[in-house]
């Protein structure tokens, strides 16, 4: 296909970021149209090629809608950009969630909205470049882009808790060291591994599947240590425990809009960068680390729900909910094996699409009540119907219920965990991590949507207008997903296949190896 699709999906956002700037300030219902219109473009295409891809590579595989522009030639720096079966649903998951970020309340977007869709629109569009992206320094510099404007929307947009002694200027401060801290070690090892490549083929590379071909000759020390940076960075951006705690901080120090795109799909690039390029070039080194990684997953499952049940704010509950399911992502991780990290990859998916819509829901009433304190809430039901239905559909897929997004990858991980022999008892133990996080969101539903009506919450307006967009398209997405599966499973296999490849050779070296790795 000639047609440059992940350009114009990537270049839609900041097209529209730029007609912004021309928009004087006091438009802001025209700067929010534009946003709109830019992200559902983005939307509207990567929901094409998904079923282009669907219907015409499954069976095949591999990277298809591929571009390829030299650009720092001296350095081998390619702009460099396609998409398979992993990719895809990364993608699609950026779009929908920056589609629907848009049209989510927040009251303190009311002030400098423009500056804040023009931000809004930037921080999308550097976090598809990390899913498109085939050159490691394409992907870093995406990565980049990232940071520095979730830090500027937390400070400007964000709130403080009424529950913690937290302000939304620590809170983006927290955020942006621990996402600093982790990039440092990541570009270290990706330095090294240029190095290295660069030395054994006597031409410089950052393209991932050329660096992947010479994962065999790299050394076993080598990748044990570099992969061991590489996976620090990406697992501190998932939130792995004990790294976690800048996450609920973020996330309620967060605009809405922001809160949805850091749980739905910032994190995400933490999960993806370990697999794309951590398990996918140094798989000797994800074989040593395995078990580790499936040890601090059990504290992410166990420590962050015991800890949701502790919450008083609706964001901070949501937010180690959060942190709580990336333990399951976690868990699949570590199986190393393909019915675990197609499990893993699509609960990723999966949480994305249900965090945004909890998020989008928590956002409204907090806008509509100025409060997260779930004591002080309570028959809201009563009041907002319509956000009570999308906060319950959202506390349902949280739970994993048949029918939604979440159950058919959280079933698939912990079958790909139950296939390892040494990963039973710490999936044992996670599983009870299912049971706490029913407990914690169906009391945070009982106590913040029902109960006898209180009458100090009858001037509070339930969802209408552009509002409607978040529930409609989020739910629609979980819906679809839990019933059709398969849209979701086939295509994140088709990925998997040469990532469980690769693992499944660095077992055999291990195993000749006589177990030293």
């Amino acid at each position: 296909m000639d047609f440059p699709v992940l350009t114009v999906i990537l270049l839609a956002p900041v097209v529209g970021a730029l007609i912004s700037v021309f928009i004087p300030k006091e438009e802001s219902r025209i700067i929010k149209a534009v946003a709109g219109i830019s992200t559902f473009i983005s939307l509207a295409l990567t929901i094409v090629i998904y079923f282009v891809y669907y219907t015409q590579h499954l069976d095949t595989g591999g990277m298809a809608f591929t571009e390829d522009i030299p650009w720092v030639s001296d350095l081998g720096v390619v702009y460099s950009l396609g998409v398979d079966g992993f990719s895809l649903p990364m993608l699609l998951l950026t779009n929908v969630i920056g589609f629907t970020a848009v049209f989510s309340r927040s009251w303190s977007v009311e002030k400098r909205a423009k500056e804040f869709y023009i931000l809004l629109m930037i921080l999308i569009v550097g976090v598809m470049g990390t899913f498109v992206a085939r050159d490691l320094f394409i992907f870093f510099l995406f990565y980049e882009v990232v940071v520095i404007p979730i830090y500027i929307m937390v400070i400007i947009w964000g709130s403080g808790s009424k529950t913690k002694d937290v302000t939304k200027e620590y809170a983006g401060m927290k955020l942006t060291i621990y996402l600093l801290v982790g990039s440092a070690f990541l570009l270290a090892a990706m330095i090294w591994l240029y190095m290295e490549a660069a030395e054994m083929r006597g031409l410089p590379t950052f393209d991932i599947a050329t660096l992947a071909s010479l994962s065999s000759q790299f050394d076993q020390q080598f990748q044990i240590i570099v992969f061991g940076m590489m996976g620090f960075g990406f697992t501190v951006l998932l939130s792995m425990f004990p790294f976690h705690s800048w996450s609920p901080d973020g996330y309620a120090g967060a605009p809405t809009a922001v809160s949805m795109i850091h749980a739905g799909v910032l994190k995400k690039i933490g999960g993806y960068g370990l697999i794309r390029i951590g398990f996918f070039i140094l798989p000797l080194g994800a074989k040593f680390w395995a078990p580790l990684i499936a040890i601090l997953a059990v504290g992410n499952v166990v420590y962050a729900a015991l800890i949701c049940l502790a919450q008083k704010d609706m964001k901070y509950v949501v937010g180690y909910s959060s942190v709580s399911h990336m333990g399951f992502v976690l868990i699949g991780f570590a199986s190393l094996n393909i019915i675990g990290l197609n499990g893993a990859v699509a609960n990723m998916f999966a949480h994305g699409v249900m965090s945004a819509l909890f998020f989008s829901m928590v956002g409204y009433i907090y806008g509509a009540t100025k409060t997260r304190y779930i004591p002080d809430l309570g028959g809201l039901a009563h009041q907002m119907p319509v956000a009570a239905a999308g906060f319950v559909v959202a506390a349902m897929a949280s739970a994993g219920l048949p029918g939604l997004v979440s159950f058919v990858p959280e079933f698939t991980t912990f079958v790909g965990a139950f296939k390892e022999a040494s990963l039973r008892i710490p999936a044992i133990i996670a599983l009870t991590g299912v049971v706490l996080g029913a407990v914690y969101v169906l009391r945070m539903v009982a106590n913040v949507l029902f109960g006898p009506r209180k009458e100090e919450w009858d001037h509070v307006e339930d969802i209408r207008g552009s509002y409607w967009i978040p529930v409609v398209v989020l739910i629609a997405f979980i819906v679809t997903f839990g019933v059709f599966p398969s849209l979701l499973m086939d295509m994140v296999n088709s990925g998997m296949q040469p990532i469980a490849a690769k693992l499944v050779d660095a077992a055999r070296v291990a195993s000749q190896m006589g177990g030293n790795i």
